[in-house]
């Protein structure tokens, strides 16, 4: 099982590694979101600079790259709770230091969103039902997707307990390291990182 874990998780960095708003954004004329808007290579800015429907793929993308990876580890360690964790972890990393990339890549964020999906589904599920009623109240993405990410690990921990719930707070916790990197790495005059 280690054995199987182990080439979980090296596929699911490799997957993380996969540029899917990098290719989008080529297709659309930018060359690099590294240098443009909030100089995140993400869904986010994306959207800022090319539009929702160009930004559709990529925020499916990125959050499918979190799914997979996860669901990777589920198939080789079936039983083991933490599984999907580590290899969707795994994606994360690869989401934030691609190979492809020279190790410069985005937050995450998405990634692990797709992460939750698979690892928790029932709370993921309530908390995109609450970012959804977000949304359509306050008709601000932006809120609806914050209240759905820290809401997801409160309604975990309601329905799940605190052993799982530990372990999302550690891959937001590297969300958050990420969001940290880009603020501090940010010149006066930038798009704001925080979005």
């Amino acid at each position: 099982m280690r054995t199987r874990l182990l080439v979980a998780a090296a596929a699911g960095y490799l997957i993380g590694c996969i540029p899917v708003a990098r290719t989008v954004a080529r297709r659309h004329g930018v060359d690099d979101l590294r240098t443009v808007g909030d100089r995140n290579p993400g869904a986010w800015n994306t959207m800022e600079l090319l539009g929702g429907r160009a930004a559709l793929p990529v925020f499916v993308g990125d959050t499918a790259k979190g799914a997979i990876a996860a669901a990777a580890g589920l198939a080789a360690a079936p039983g083991v709770w933490w599984a999907p964790y580590a290899t969707g972890g795994a994606a994360m990393a690869g989401h934030a230091f691609p190979v492809t990339d020279g190790c410069r890549g985005g937050r995450s964020v998405l990634a692990f969103v797709g992460v939750g999906l698979v690892a928790a589904p029932r709370p993921a599920a309530i908390a995109v039902a609450i970012a959804g009623a977000t949304l359509v109240t306050t008709r601000r993405l932006d809120v609806a997707a914050r209240v759905g990410v820290f809401g997801f690990p409160l309604v975990q921990m309601v329905s799940e307990g605190p052993r799982r719930t530990a372990a999302t707070g550690v891959l937001m916790s590297f969300v958050g390291l990420r969001f940290a990197q880009a603020t501090i790495g940010a010149a006066p005059g930038d798009g704001d990182p925080a979005t």
